[in-house]
């Protein structure tokens, strides 16, 4: 990893960012300022092509490849951030699954609510106070208390990241002792990813019904609030919301701002 960044820098982590959302906000923390290192699991060369492009656009950034359900490679990019930088400023819970066709029972649980925790617990040592870290979920999962109209065969995945996003608001004392803030950035389906693909062959009258409902947000709009989350200064615990009116219209989170777009 380059470790040439200037001590102003930010140093963000972005986990699952070969592609779609993660790749997007990687590039807006780049193009704000941030040295961003792109974490990926399998696909190195669409990797190295989102630093290159941060790169070559005047940005900072590098890539790490690295698991994030296999404790020994996340053991292995904690020790790697933190011999080439000595801290992270913020740290992007981007990366999830369970959709994927070889995907047993068990995995959309341990990737996303299991490895988000000891990701986040791994990565807590290295973060100064004034730290961020973002928890990138899904309406359909925010919400799946209080709406049961979930895509087919989408329930477990987004059982599991509410269960993710609940344990990691668990460790909020944790975060508050070193100075970390917590924020969770909650989208409506999102124009253009792969999970609208999926869900637009395994169950199209789901997507149809969220494009009825609504304009979907696009990948660039979900980036910029993910950016937000991670850089400004908001209470613990904030949620930030994009899109969706629809599921806002009931008024059971008003302490929690919805992101307009």
């Amino acid at each position: 990893m380059d470790s040439t960044v200037r001590q102003d820098q930010r140093i963000v982590l972005v986990t699952g960012a070969s592609r779609g959302i993660g790749a997007e906000a990687a590039a807006q923390f780049g193009a704000a300022g941030a040295h961003v290192i792109v974490n990926f699991r399998e696909k190195r060369k669409r990797a190295q092509d989102v630093v290159d492009a941060i790169v070559a656009a005047g940005g900072s950034a590098s890539v790490l490849g690295a698991d994030v359900s296999d404790p020994a490679t996340v053991e292995t990019m904690v020790q790697e951030i933190s011999q080439t930088f000595g801290r992270l400023d913020t740290l992007v819970l981007n990366a999830s699954g369970g959709l994927e066709r070889d995907a047993d029972p068990g995995y959309a649980l341990r990737l996303n609510r299991d490895a988000q925790v000891k990701l986040a617990t791994a990565m807590l040592p290295l973060m100064p106070e004034g730290g961020r870290i973002v928890f990138v979920t899904s309406h359909q999962a925010h919400f799946i208390h209080e709406n049961d109209d979930v895509p087919t065969g989408y329930t477990p995945i987004a059982r599991s990241k509410r269960a993710g996003e609940d344990a990691l608001r668990a460790l909020m004392p944790e975060f508050q002792e070193r100075g970390v803030g917590f924020a969770v950035v909650s989208g409506d389906m999102i124009d253009g990813t792969i999970i609208v693909r999926l869900l637009e062959r395994r169950d199209p009258d789901s997507v149809e019904a969220r494009r009825a409902a609504g304009p979907l947000p696009t990948v660039e709009d979900f980036a910029r609030v993910i950016v937000r989350a991670g850089t400004e200064a908001a209470a613990d615990g904030h949620t930030y919301f994009v899109g969706g009116d629809d599921y806002l219209a009931a008024g059971s989170r008003r302490s929690e701002c919805p992101v307009r777009l």
